[in-house]
């Protein structure tokens, strides 16, 4: 049973385990990842570089853990699930979950931005990859549910549909509507989503 004295210390710990990642976070988006050190971070956390070492093993495990943060944003409000929309086929149901994505990549931004300056790090290679190989299976999940498409198709429809989405998210975090407005991008990744995902074979 935890004491009143054991529940404080468990409360500060992890208040200061989500201050390195807030201040990590931080100096990502002003200094990059490159730059930022191990060191500027428990500076900006008011801490030291022994207390960081004692929540992280390095400034990559502290960037996966920042990554986690946005496969808890992301799948949240995730009702129905990636797999229960593209089994359904309905365009309506599809368009509804690329718009709360679309919706959700403000406040995920500065996370993926970091991200991908972080990309030669092993651990947001295994994590980031492991996303993408998450949600196709997803979306191939729904397809086999539904039967829709030859069995040996399913795999390759699913990586070109959510490969789209990644690309357009790359191009919003870099340059936001500047090329397409958004309301245009919705609809032409949703007719994609349908033709791909949603048509009769």
């Amino acid at each position: 049973m935890l004491t009143p004295v054991s529940t404080l210390r468990a409360a500060q710990k992890r208040m200061t385990y989500d201050l390195f990642l807030d201040k990590g976070l931080e100096l990502f988006g002003q200094k990059g990842y490159a730059a930022t050190t191990v060191d500027d971070i428990a500076s900006a956390a008011g801490s030291t570089r022994t207390t960081f070492y004692l929540h992280f093993a390095s400034k990559a495990e502290l960037m996966s853990a920042l990554l986690q943060r946005v496969d808890t944003i992301l799948t949240a409000a995730d009702d129905p699930s990636l797999t229960e929309v593209v089994e359904s086929g309905s365009p309506e149901l599809i368009r509804t979950w690329l718009d709360r994505k679309m919706t959700q990549w403000d406040e995920i931004k500065p996370y993926l931005v970091a991200s991908y300056q972080a990309a030669h790090e092993p651990a947001v290679i295994e994590q980031t990859e492991g996303w993408f190989q998450s949600a196709t299976s997803d979306i191939e999940k729904g397809l086999e549910r539904a039967g829709r498409f030859p069995a040996d198709r399913r795999r390759m429809r699913s990586i070109l549909a959510f490969g789209q989405l990644e690309y357009v998210s790359r191009r919003y975090f870099a340059v936001g509507w500047a090329t397409v407005d958004r309301a245009t991008a919705l609809e032409e990744l949703t007719d994609s989503w349908c033709h791909l995902l949603a048509a009769a074979s």
